[in-house]
C-alpha cells in the first residue's frame, strides 16, 4: 500500500514540466483575457475562476495520483513561480509586459467608457465597486483606477473624515510648535 502512494506513474520529468507548462499558459490566458478575470467583479467571473483550476487539474498532475506525485508538481509550481516573481522585480519592462498597466476608469467624477470597454466592465459593476468602498457615486470619485493586479484604487473629491482628522492633527501640532519656539524665543531673551 505504502509503495503505491509513493510510487511515481508518470516520468518524473513529465511531472516537473506539466506544471511549468500549465503555469505559463494561464498567466498568458490572464493577461489576454484581462484584470476582470483577477478582479472577481461579479458570480460569472467567481465561477470561471474556480472552474479554472478544475479543468487543469489533469494537465498538471497527468495520470499520477501519487503523495510524491503530488509534491512533486507543487514544489514544481511554487519553484517557477518563485524564479517569475524574482525576474519580474528585477526587470520592470518585463512586468509591465507580463502584468499590464492601470487604466484610469474614472477622472473628476466622469467615467472613461472607452477604458471600460477595454476592461469589459458595465457602469454598474464599476458604480457597485465604488460603492462597496463608501462612495455615493461617479461624482464624488476623484480617480477610480484599475491597477494591473485587478485591484481598484479609488480616491474621493472630499477628503475623508480619517484625512481631515490627520490635517487637523497636524495643523494642531504646527502652532504647539509655533508657541514653543515663541516660548524659547521668550526665555532666550528675558
Amino acid at each position: 500500500m505504502l509503495q503505491s502512494m509513493f510510487h511515481l506513474q508518470v516520468p518524473l520529468i513529465e511531472k516537473i514540466l506539466r506544471p511549468i507548462i500549465v503555469y505559463f499558459f494561464l498567466i498568458f490566458l490572464l493577461r489576454i483575457f484581462g484584470k476582470r478575470e483577477l478582479a472577481q467583479l461579479n458570480p460569472f467571473d467567481l465561477v470561471v475562476l474556480l472552474s479554472l483550476s478544475n479543468v487543469v487539474q489533469n494537465a498538471l498532475i497527468g495520470n499520477d495520483n501519487s503523495v510524491t506525485g503530488g509534491i512533486l508538481g507543487a514544489l514544481s509550481l511554487l519553484t517557477i513561480n518563485w524564479l517569475v516573481v524574482r525576474y519580474l522585480y528585477s526587470s520592470p519592462k518585463a512586468d509591465r509586459l507580463v502584468e499590464g498597466t492601470e487604466h484610469v476608469l474614472v477622472s473628476d467624477g466622469v467615467v472613461d467608457r472607452a477604458a471600460l470597454r477595454q476592461e469589459l466592465l458595465t457602469e454598474n459593476e464599476l458604480l457597485a465597486v465604488i460603492h462597496r468602498q463608501g462612495f455615493d457615486g461617479f461624482e464624488s470619485v476623484k480617480k477610480c483606477v484599475l491597477e494591473p493586479n485587478g485591484s481598484f484604487y479609488i480616491e474621493g473629491r472630499q477628503p475623508t473624515e480619517a484625512q481631515e482628522h490627520h490635517r487637523d492633527i497636524v495643523s494642531r501640532l504646527e502652532e504647539v510648535q509655533r508657541e514653543l519656539q515663541q516660548i524659547r524665543q521668550q526665555l532666550s531673551v528675558g
